[in-house]
């Protein structure tokens, strides 16, 4: 079963990245983060031609925000909107944003996220991100059988780099989110559910990002981030036959800003072709380079 990831940065405007993508890599699930439209919206514009494809559908919208969506071509069982306990903004008890949906797609439990960015640090959107993932910690925790860590992959955009080897330039990211000690200890603590960073851990040493700023040229020198991840339950990762980020998804026109993570249960179509592909042509040196950051990332 081939899983993959992709934050799309506005669904609609991917369509003619995502529909040749979906034909050239074949994946059975797709967890789609940002697709900004409403429910009705995406079916609209995706569903005839997902449908084509034998895809089926969960979405969950929020308009021209937010917005995650899982697509199946191994089932789409009990479906979930959001995940219980989650936090709304800016107050906790506010209707939850459109930042998680999962379901059973081929017997494991996959969930399709977009955690918060944070903005800055103890700021109030800071502070939600951190509240926002306990609570998922917490839902992820209370589920058993099916539901069950072990059963269960976690899949988007995380909006954190979960250590230093996954930015280009550590020294670059100081006073921002998504390199902060909170918010890799709330990532640990998902991992402590007994759940495994799948890429790194096939390629723990190798130079892996998966986000590129849109501008200041970062992406042609290789200047970005791993914040997109697959997590899986122990039983789930011991059967991935390869996971690489596509990198060729995020070159040529109108690319998002992400690129998507796939991984592969049982069998790799592609062989184990490495933790990158394509590789990047012309990286910069870590540290060889001063850069700051164009924007907050995302």
């Amino acid at each position: 079963m081939r899983v993959a990831t992709w934050n799309v940065n506005s669904v609609k405007q991917r369509i003619p990245r995502l529909l040749p993508w979906l034909d050239q890599r074949r994946p059975d699930v797709v967890c789609l983060q940002e697709t900004k439209l409403s429910d009705d919206a995406f079916h609209d514009v995706l569903g005839a031609d997902l449908a084509e494809r034998g895809y089926e559908i969960a979405h969950v919208g929020q308009g021209q925000w937010n917005g995650v969506a899982l697509l199946s071509r191994v089932g789409l069982d009990d479906v979930r909107r959001g995940f219980h306990g989650a936090p709304g903004f800016p107050e906790p008890e506010a209707v939850a944003e459109a930042r998680a949906v999962s379901a059973i797609c081929g017997g494991v439990r996959v969930y399709s996220l977009y955690v918060p960015n944070g903005r800055v640090p103890d700021s109030d959107h800071y502070r939600y991100k951190l509240e926002w993932l306990s609570r998922l910690r917490d839902s992820v925790a209370s589920g058993t059988g099916d539901d069950g860590a072990g059963n269960t992959m976690l899949c988007g955009d995380m909006n954190i780099a979960p250590a230093d080897d996954d930015v280009f330039d550590p020294a670059a990211y100081v006073g921002h989110t998504h390199v902060t000690a909170p918010e890799r200890r709330a990532l640990a603590d998902l991992e402590g559910l007994g759940l495994r960073d799948v890429v790194r851990d096939r390629w723990p040493d190798d130079r892996v990002f998966s986000y590129w700023d849109y501008r200041a040229g970062m992406f042609h020198k290789d200047l970005g981030m791993r914040i997109d991840l697959i997590l899986a339950g122990a039983p789930i990762a011991d059967r991935v036959a390869a996971a690489w980020v596509d990198r060729q998804a995020r070159k040529g026109s109108k690319p998002s800003d992400h690129a998507p993570v796939i991984v592969d249960l049982d069998d790799a179509p592609d062989g184990d072709i490495g933790p990158v592909v394509p590789p990047p042509s012309n990286p910069a040196k870590r540290g060889a380079t001063k850069v700051k950051l164009p924007q907050t990332l995302e």
